[in-house]
C-alpha cells in the first residue's frame, strides 16, 4: 500500500511495455503474422533499451 503513489523506474516502464508488446504479438500470431512479427520487432527495441539501461554505471 505504502508503494502505491512510488513513481516507476524508467526500468519498470520498459519492462512493462515490453511484456505488452510480447503478449500481443503471441495473440496476433493466431491471427496476422505479419503484425506479430512487426510487435516482436518493437519488443526487441525496447529490450535493447532495457540493455542499454543496464550497462550504465
Amino acid at each position: 500500500m505504502f508503494g502505491l503513489f512510488k513513481s516507476k523506474t524508467e526500468e519498470q516502464k520498459l519492462r512493462e511495455r515490453y511484456e505488452k508488446l510480447m503478449g500481443e504479438s503471441y495473440k496476433l500470431s493466431h491471427s496476422n503474422r505479419q503484425a506479430s512479427d512487426q510487435k516482436a520487432a518493437e519488443a526487441d527495441d525496447i529490450m535493447k533499451q532495457l540493455e542499454g539501461l543496464k550497462q550504465k554505471p
